[in-house]
């Protein structure tokens, strides 16, 4: 059997033939995500829905034009972020992306961050149950943005960007898969947060069904048999189960953004965030780790003049591995990569510089001394006690330096599997796809 699956990134919509018997990926395709709205408020950031649908839509029938035989559709999405619907499933707002940052901005009549006021609206225990997931782009706070500025009409339904495109072609009405519910959902007994939706002046909404992963949501006619059109799924998910995620392993990613997280088979809430995993199971994970971002900042400093003097810089990161590699040690060095809101912080630093020490294989040494470390408190935060036995690490930044590799060794002192697979998200939905999510 093959399948068609798509994930739907905040870079590009890209999308791949999933060959069950194989196990491999077929035929990829690729669109760029959409442009923001222009000339919108600083920090907000919209996206016309249609756009998006037509990138889905596009990507999903170059790929039917190479399995015509296809019976399955799967897709992986962006989390956070929504677009609100009227009862009859038609848009009545852009998609507000999880990149918005409006919910920073003081509330009506106000002079606090919205963020502040929502949050402060929930106790202690409400927000556990919320899995204590609360950023400028989360669904919560934009309704509640929406609802200060008197546009949250009664009884709209809000919805994932995913659940929206596959709603789109799937025909029916959006419905959301809860590993897509961040932040959403009381993690108790896996219902809509009503409680807490009242508490924080965003009550009175029509929350779509939640739907499992074997469950078919709509179908999508084509010449040879309609395909069966499944919920959109959180992309984190999906790249952990691409990567076959055990619950004896800790992950951890390390790439552009990164994460440590564990599946746990109960609702085990810890100093982290929560969300639900496949089977009924959960995802204990720390999001925000600083890593290929924050290391970007220090590439982007060190090619400056040069760029601007016309030279070719393409090999900066290869020659900058070489030098940590080359360097003893970090000559004592120390590199806070903390330059965004991040889980350790927003105040990167720099420091203990001296005339001799600053080098660029020290400074990355230093760098990824605060990554291993970083990813070693993180997984305290996950479970003080480890419940896990080994490692599983991803992301293209082990791979590219050893020197990181050796850090994460040394601070775990555990069996460590790497995972060079690039194209995790796909690799999940071909993994759900074939049942391999199944408790």
């Amino acid at each position: 059997m093959r399948c068609i699956g798509i994930d739907i990134g905040s870079s590009s919509i890209k999308g791949a033939v999933l060959d069950i018997a194989s196990g491999r990926l077929e035929h990829m395709e690729r669109a760029p995500f959409p442009d923001p709205v222009p000339g919108l408020p600083a920090g907000f950031h919209e996206v016309p829905v249609d756009a998006i649908v037509a990138g889905a839509s596009g990507v999903v029938a170059s790929l039917l034009r190479h399995a015509p035989d296809a019976q399955q559709l799967r897709v992986s999405s962006q989390m956070g972020g929504m677009v609100l619907l009227d009862a009859r499933g038609a848009a009545l707002t852009h998609y507000l992306s999880w990149r918005d940052q409006r919910a920073l901005l003081p509330a009506p009549g106000d002079d606090a961050p919205l963020l502040a006021r929502l949050r402060a609206a929930w106790s202690d225990a409400q927000f556990e149950q919320l899995g204590k997931e609360l950023k400028p782009g989360s669904t919560t706070a934009l309704l509640l943005w929406l609802a200060r500025h008197g546009r949250l009409p009664e009884g709209a339904t809000p919805a994932t960007i995913g659940d929206v495109v596959v709603a789109a072609l799937g025909g029916g009405a959006p419905r959301m898969h809860p590993t897509n519910a961040i932040g959403l959902l009381d993690l108790r007994g896996g219902d809509w947060h009503h409680e807490a939706f009242e508490a924080a002046g965003i009550g009175g909404l029509a929350w779509p069904a939640l739907a499992g992963e074997d469950e078919p949501v709509g179908r999508l006619p084509q010449e040879a048999g309609a395909l069966a059109c499944f919920a959109a799924i959180g992309d984190q998910q999906a790249a952990l189960l691409g990567i076959g995620l055990a619950p004896h392993e800790l992950s951890i990613n390390c790439s552009t953004g990164s994460q440590v997280s564990q599946v746990t088979q109960g609702f085990r809430p810890g100093d982290c965030q929560t969300r639900r995993w496949f089977g009924g199971a959960f995802l204990n994970t720390v999001t925000h780790v600083p890593a290929g971002r924050s290391l970007s900042v220090l590439e982007a400093l060190l090619t400056e003049l040069p760029r601007a003097a016309g030279l070719d810089m393409s090999a900066s990161w290869r020659l900058i591995a070489a030098a940590t590699e080359a360097a003893e040690g970090t000559g004592g060095l120390s590199c806070d990569l903390g330059f965004f809101a991040s889980a350790m912080g927003d105040r990167g630093r720099i420091e203990a510089i001296t005339t001799e020490n600053l080098t660029v294989g020290n400074l990355f040494r230093a760098a990824f001394d605060f990554m291993a470390d970083s990813y070693l408190a993180c997984a305290r935060r996950l479970s003080p006690t480890p419940t896990w036995d080994s490692l599983a690490v991803s992301g293209g930044l082990v791979q590219a330096f050893p020197a990181l590799r050796r850090r994460l060794a040394a601070r775990f002192a555990l069996p460590m599997r790497e995972v060079g697979e690039q194209e995790e998200t796909l690799m999940g939905l071909l993994a759900l796809a074939r049942g391999d999510a199944r408790s």
